[in-house]
């Protein structure tokens, strides 16, 4: 008997995302499960706070599809087989669980970075996914590459 049959692999296509690739595939590959990939891209209305006084359609687009490749180069990696790859725009941890609802998931996996202090109290995605999500979330240590 599988233990997650539906999983999502929550990806912010940084460098420090190709650390999530090997436990997600073993964890998918162990239960047999379903694998979704996604990505969110935060409008950027969000990062200017909603006022720019110019149309940043165009930008927005760009970033889409620059994303959708990069998701595309990274679902490769898995080596496993993905059920649906989502590029979505919107606030971070709702499209989370929005989509961890809608594909019935039993199972959200996340990259944390572990901070501490400030950032900690801030928040992290993995954190405010944990919040709320509507099913088990693992948070996977991430580390930043050393310079």
């Amino acid at each position: 008997m599988a233990v997650y049959s539906k999983i999502l692999l929550a990806v912010d296509l940084s460098e420090e995302s190709d650390q999530l690739i090997e436990k997600t595939r073993t964890i998918a590959q162990n239960n047999h499960a379903e694998l979704t990939v996604l990505h969110v891209i935060e409008p950027l209305s969000f990062a200017y706070g909603g006022d720019v006084p110019m149309d940043l359609t165009t930008v927005q687009d760009q970033l889409d599809e620059h994303a959708r490749i990069k998701l595309s180069a990274f679902a490769e990696k898995l080596n496993y087989p993905v059920e649906s790859q989502q590029v979505i725009t919107g606030h971070t941890e709702s499209e989370i669980h929005r989509m961890a609802e809608d594909k019935e998931c039993d199972l959200i996996i996340v990259g944390s970075h572990g901070r501490h202090g400030l950032a900690l109290l801030l928040g992290s995605t993995a954190n405010s996914v944990l919040h709320g999500a509507p099913c088990d979330v693992l948070a996977v240590r991430v580390y930043e590459p050393e310079t």
